[in-house]
C-alpha cells in the first residue's frame, strides 16, 4: 500500500465510521461512498500514475492503441471488404466509434478485475468496496481525453467544423462509463471466486465490438433487427458520437432509450449484488 493510499484512508479513519449490517435488500450505504471520495480521488490517480509507470512511450500509448485499430480497419473493412461509411470518409468513420469503444472496453476490464488486483488494501483496511470499481472506470477517462484530441485533429484534417453538438460526446461517454462500472460490479465478485472473469472478458469484448456499429454503419442492421440489436447499449453511444461529429441527421433515440434502459437495470442490480457478496470479499480473496 503505497503512501498516497494510506494518507486518504488515514483521513477517512479520523471520521467516526460505524459499520452495521445492512438493512435489507437495497441498502446500499451510497453515502460512504462520497465520505471516502478522497480515496477515490487517490485510487484513480495511483492507477493512471501505474499504468504509464517505466512505459517508454508513456501516454502515447493512448493515441497508438485507437489509432492502429483505426488503420486496420481501414485497411481490411475500409478498402478490402468496401464495408460503407454513410458517405463519411472511413478513417474518421471507425474512429469517432474506437474513441468510446476502447474507453468502454478498457474501463470494463479493468473495474471487472480491480478487487483482485488490489487485493492486499481489501484485507487489511475497511471501506466501502464500490471505491475500487468506480476508481477502475474513472481512470480511462485520461486516455480518452488524450486520444479526443486526436479526433479534432482529425477532423480539421477532413474538414469537418465542430460544433455545439460535441458537447452530446460528455454524457455518452458517461453512459458508456455507467455501463463499464454496471458490468464490473456483476463481474467483480465474481472475478474474487472465479478467476476466470480476467481470461472470459477480453473474450467477450471482442465478440461486443464486432456486435457494435464500429466498422460498420447501423444503416446496415435490418430494420427488424434494430430493437433487439439496441439492446446493446454501445450501440446509442456510438451513433451518437457520430451524430455528435459529423451533424448528420438526429440521434437514434429508440437505440439511446433502449440501451439506457439496460444500462439502468444491469446497474441497479449490480449495485445490490455487489453490495450483497460485499461482506465475503476479505475472506475470499
Amino acid at each position: 500500500m503505497n503512501a498516497a493510499v494510506q494518507k486518504a484512508l488515514a483521513t477517512g479513519a479520523e471520521r467516526h465510521v460505524v459499520i452495521r449490517p445492512t438493512k435489507g435488500l437495497f441498502d446500499l450505504e451510497m453515502g460512504n461512498v462520497w465520505r471516502y471520495r478522497e480515496l477515490l480521488h487517490t485510487l484513480m490517480m495511483r492507477d493512471i500514475q501505474v499504468l504509464y509507470k517505466q512505459a517508454a512511450l508513456g501516454a502515447a500509448w493512448a493515441i497508438i492503441q485507437p489509432v492502429f485499430a483505426v488503420v486496420v480497419f481501414t485497411v481490411v473493412f475500409g478498402n478490402f471488404a468496401k464495408m460503407p461509411s454513410d458517405g463519411i470518409p472511413y478513417p474518421i468513420f471507425a474512429f469517432a466509434a474506437v474513441l468510446p469503444w476502447t474507453y468502454f472496453a478498457e474501463a470494463t476490464r479493468r473495474a471487472s478485475t480491480g478487487l483482485v488486483d488490489d487485493a492486499d488494501l481489501v484485507r487489511k483496511v475497511y471501506f466501502p468496496r464500490l471505491i475500487i470499481p468506480l476508481a477502475k472506470v474513472s481512470a480511462p477517462l485520461l486516455d480518452f481525453a488524450i486520444a479526443f484530441c486526436v479526433l479534432l485533429i482529425m477532423m480539421a484534417f477532413y474538414g469537418i467544423m465542430p460544433s455545439v453538438k460535441l458537447l452530446a460526446i460528455i454524457p455518452l461517454i458517461m453512459v458508456a462509463g455507467t455501463l463499464a462500472l454496471a458490468i464490473g460490479l456483476w463481474l467483480g465478485p465474481i472475478n474474487v471466486r472465479f478467476r476466470d472473469v480476467k481470461h472470459t472478458v477480453p473474450f467477450m469484448l471482442q465478440i461486443g465490438m464486432y456486435a457494435s456499429p464500429i466498422v460498420y454503419p447501423l444503416s446496415q442492421v435490418p430494420a427488424e433487427w434494430k430493437a433487439l440489436y439496441s439492446l446493446n447499449p454501445m450501440v446509442g453511444v456510438i451513433e451518437g458520437f457520430r451524430w455528435a461529429v459529423f451533424e448528420r441527421g438526429s440521434p437514434d433515440f429508440v437505440a439511446l432509450g433502449i440501451g439506457l434502459l439496460v444500462v439502468l437495470a444491469l446497474l441497479l442490480g449490480g449495485l445490490v449484488w455487489f453490495k450483497n457478496q460485499e461482506r465475503s470479499f476479505a475472506d475470499v480473496i
